[in-house]
C-alpha cells in the first residue's frame, strides 16, 4: 500500500511540476509589457524562471514525496497563476487603468510576492534529495521574496500625477492641451488602433469588476473619452456601443487633428477661430463664454487682456477647412451647452454657516461642497461672495486639517477668477496663509496655492505683498521639486510676480535661475517656453544678467534658436538679446556658437515677435562691428 501511495505521489508531483513549468513557459511568451510597471513585470518574470531548475529536478526525480511537498506545489501553482494573470494585465490591460490605479498595482505585486514566499515555507529540500546548488538558489530567492515590497517607480508616479491632473481639468482650470498630447504620446494612445485596443481592454476591466469601484471605473472611462476627443474621434458609449473600427471612423484618414486646430479651452476642433488681445486663438463661443463670466485674462497665458474685442482668424479658419476637405473630415455638430447649475441661496447660506461648525466632519463636508459649486458657474461664485462665504474660507486656510486647507484654498482660487470677487478675497488678507499652505500643504494644496497666488497677483498691490511675505521661495521650491502641474503653476505665478522689479531681485536671491535653467534640459516637462519667459524677466535685472551670462547658458539659448519650436526660438532670441544688449562679451560668445545663421533665419521666417527680436539682434551685431552693416546683410 505504501509503495502504491509513493507511486501515486510521484505521479502527482511529476504532473504538478510539468504544469508549473508550462505556466512559466507561458509567462515567458507574454509580449512586451506596458510602459508602466515594465521594470517590476520583468523582475517578476525573471523570478518565476528561477523555479525552473527545482521543477525540472522534481519532474525527473524518482523518489517518495511527502504530503508537505505536494501541498507546497499546490500553493505554488495558485501563486504562479496569480503571477501570470498579473503579467498579462501589465502586457495587455488598460493603459489608463495601469497608470491611474498604480497603487492598486503595487498591492497586486506585493500580494504575489507574499504568496510565492508562503508557498516555499517548509519545502522539504533535503528529504526528497534536491541538489545543494538548486536548494541554495531557491533559498536565496525566498529571502529576496520576503524582503520584496514593490514601490512605485518615479516615472510611474509622474505619469499617475499627470493623469490625475488631466482628470481634474474643468472649465475653471483650463485644460492644457500639451499635457494631454504628451500623455497620449507617452502611453501610445493617439492612433485609431491604439484607442480601439484600449477600449476593448477597458470593457474587459468593467466586466471583471462587476460594478465594484464604480467611481474609479468612471474616471477611467472619462479619461478614455478625453484621449478620443483629442485624437478627433467622436465619443461613443464605452460600455454599450460597438468598438470603433476603421470603417466607422473613415471620415478622417488622419486620426490626429493638427494641434493648432484645437481650441485650448475645450480641446475640440475650431469652427469659428478668433484672436484675443494676447494673440492667442480660441473658438468664438468658448472664449465668449469665458469673457461673459467676468474674466479679463487670457485662458492659456494668464496674461491680462488689454481689450475684449475678438478678431476672426481667417487664415486659420481657411487652413482648418482645407484640412477637413483633404482628409474627408466632418466637424461634429456641437449641441448648445446646458445652462450652468445655480445653487439655491438657502443651501449656500447653510453651507457657509457650517464652515464655522465645531464638528470636523460638518466643516469638511461644507467646504468640499462650496469648492464644487464655486467652479460650476459665475452665478454661484457671486452668491457665495454675497452671502459672506469669503471670510470663513480664509479663516479655514489656517485650520489644522490638510484636506480642509486644500478645499478652502481651491474654493478661493475658483472665486478669485472673477475680477470683482478677486478684490473681495484680497481684502480678507489670505496671502500669508496661502503661502504657508504652499510650504507645508499636500501636493494638491501646494499646486492650487500656487495657482491662487497667480490669480491674486493680477492685482498689482498683491505682487508686492506676496514678495514681501516671502512667497517667492516656496514657489521656487515647487518649481524645482513639484509635479509637472505643480511646476507649471509655480512658473506661471513666478512670471506674474517678477514683472515687479523688487520681486526680480527676491527671485534671483532665492535661487530661481538654477531650477529654471534645469527645466530647459528636461524634455519630459515640456516647459521651455514658460522657463524662458521667466528668465527673460529676470534678465532685466543686473544680478540676473550676471548669473545668466554663463557660456553654457548662452550655448543653450543658441541651441533652442537652432532646434526649437517657433515659440522656443522667439523666447530664446528675446533672452539672448537682453543679455547681449548689456554685455558685448555675451554677443561674441553667441557668435562663436553660430548664432548669426539662426538669427538671420529667424528674421526671415520667424513669428512676428521672433522676427522683431532677430532684427534687433542683427542691428546690435552690426552696431558692435561684429558683422557688416545690417542693411547689406539683408
Amino acid at each position: 500500500m505504501e509503495e502504491e501511495n509513493g507511486l501515486s505521489n510521484s505521479r502527482v508531483v511529476r504532473d504538478l511540476s510539468e504544469e508549473l513549468i508550462g505556466i512559466i513557459e507561458g509567462a515567458k511568451s507574454i509580449g512586451e509589457f506596458r510602459l508602466t510597471q515594465r521594470k517590476e513585470s520583468q523582475t517578476l518574470g525573471r523570478r518565476l524562471r528561477l523555479w525552473l531548475p527545482l521543477l525540472e529536478e522534481l519532474r525527473d526525480l524518482d523518489a517518495h514525496f511527502p504530503e508537505i511537498c505536494i501541498s507546497c506545489l499546490h500553493k505554488l501553482k495558485k501563486s504562479f497563476i496569480l503571477a501570470k494573470k498579473l503579467l498579462k494585465t501589465c502586457q495587455a490591460g488598460s493603459k489608463i487603468y495601469l497608470v491611474l490605479e498604480a497603487d492598486a498595482m503595487v498591492t497586486r505585486f506585493n500580494t504575489v510576492y507574499d504568496k510565492l514566499s508562503q508557498a516555499t515555507d517548509g519545502f522539504p529540500y533535503e528529504e526528497i534529495g534536491i541538489s545543494e546548488e538548486v536548494k541554495e538558489q531557491l533559498e536565496l530567492m525566498c529571502m529576496q521574496l520576503k524582503r520584496a515590497k514593490q514601490s512605485k517607480d518615479t516615472q510611474d508616479m509622474e505619469l499617475t500625477m499627470d493623469m490625475r491632473a488631466v482628470l481634474s481639468y474643468d472649465n475653471d482650470r483650463i485644460a492644457e492641451c500639451k499635457s494631454i498630447e504628451k500623455l497620449a504620446n507617452r502611453l501610445s494612445l493617439n492612433t485609431l488602433e491604439d484607442l480601439r485596443i484600449e477600449t476593448v481592454a477597458i470593457r474587459k476591466l468593467v466586466k471583471e469588476r462587476r460594478g465594484q469601484n464604480a467611481e474609479g471605473t468612471q474616471n477611467i472611462i472619462d479619461l478614455l473619452d478625453r484621449f478620443k476627443r483629442f485624437a478627433g474621434i467622436e465619443q461613443v458609449n464605452v460600455l454599450e456601443d460597438p468598438v470603433p473600427c476603421n470603417r466607422t471612423l473613415q471620415k478622417s484618414t488622419s486620426i490626429a487633428i493638427p494641434f493648432e486646430f484645437l481650441c485650448p479651452i475645450t480641446l475640440e476642433i475650431m469652427r469659428d477661430p478668433v484672436i484675443v488681445a494676447t494673440g492667442q486663438t480660441y473658438e468664438r463661443a468658448n472664449i465668449q463664454q469665458w469673457l461673459d463670466s467676468d474674466r479679463r485674462c487670457c485662458p492659456k497665458t494668464g496674461l491680462p487682456l488689454a481689450h475684449t474685442a475678438l478678431a476672426p482668424n481667417v487664415a486659420l479658419h481657411n487652413l482648418i477647412q482645407q484640412w477637413c476637405q483633404t482628409n474627408n473630415y466632418q466637424i461634429p455638430k456641437k449641441s448648445p451647452p446646458p445652462p450652468p447649475k445655480k445653487a439655491h441661496s438657502e443651501k449656500v447660506v447653510t453651507l457657509i454657516q457650517n464652515l464655522t461648525s465645531s464638528q470636523l466632519q460638518v466643516q469638511r463636508k461644507a467646504v468640499t461642497k462650496i469648492r464644487m459649486i464655486s467652479r460650476e458657474s459665475p452665478e454661484n461664485r457671486v452668491l457665495i461672495a454675497e452671502k459672506g462665504g469669503i471670510p470663513p474660507l480664509v479663516h479655514l486656510l489656517s485650520y489644522p486639517d490638510s484636506k480642509i486647507q486644500e478645499h478652502a484654498v481651491t474654493a478661493l482660487l475658483n472665486l478669485s477668477i472673477d475680477e470683482k470677487i478677486k478684490k473681495q478675497v484680497s481684502e480678507q488678507a489670505p496671502i500669508p496663509a496661502i503661502i504657508e499652505i504652499l510650504q507645508y500643504g499636500t501636493i494638491g494644496a501646494k499646486e492650487n496655492s500656487a495657482a491662487a497666488l497667480f490669480s491674486l497677483s493680477m492685482l498689482d498691490e498683491n505682487k508686492t505683498l506676496i514678495g514681501a511675505s516671502n512667497g517667492i521661495p516656496p514657489l521656487i521650491a515647487l518649481l524645482a521639486e513639484g509635479t509637472i502641474r505643480g511646476r507649471k503653476d509655480a512658473a506661471t505665478a513666478l512670471f506674474n510676480l517678477t514683472i515687479s522689479q523688487s520681486n526680480k531681485a527676491k527671485a534671483i536671491e532665492a535661487g530661481a535661475i538654477k531650477p529654471l535653467v534645469s527645466i530647459l534640459d528636461n524634455k519630459g516637462l515640456d516647459m521651455v517656453d514658460e522657463a524662458l519667459s521667466v528668465l527673460l524677466l529676470l534678465a532685466e535685472h543686473p544680478d540676473g544678467r550676471k548669473e545668466l551670462g554663463q557660456l553654457s547658458f548662452i550655448e543653450t539659448l543658441v541651441k533652442f534658436m537652432r532646434e526649437g519650436t517657433p515659440k522656443n526660438k522667439e523666447c530664446a532670441a528675446s533672452v539672448l538679446l537682453k543679455l547681449c544688449e548689456n554685455n558685448n562679451n555675451n554677443l561674441v560668445v553667441a557668435l562663436q556658437y553660430g548664432v548669426y545663421e539662426h538669427v538671420s533665419e529667424l528674421s526671415q521666417n520667424g513669428s512676428k515677435r521672433g522676427k522683431k527680436k532677430a532684427v534687433a539682434m542683427l542691428q546690435l551685431m552690426s552696431k558692435s562691428g561684429q558683422i557688416p552693416s545690417y542693411n547689406n546683410v539683408r
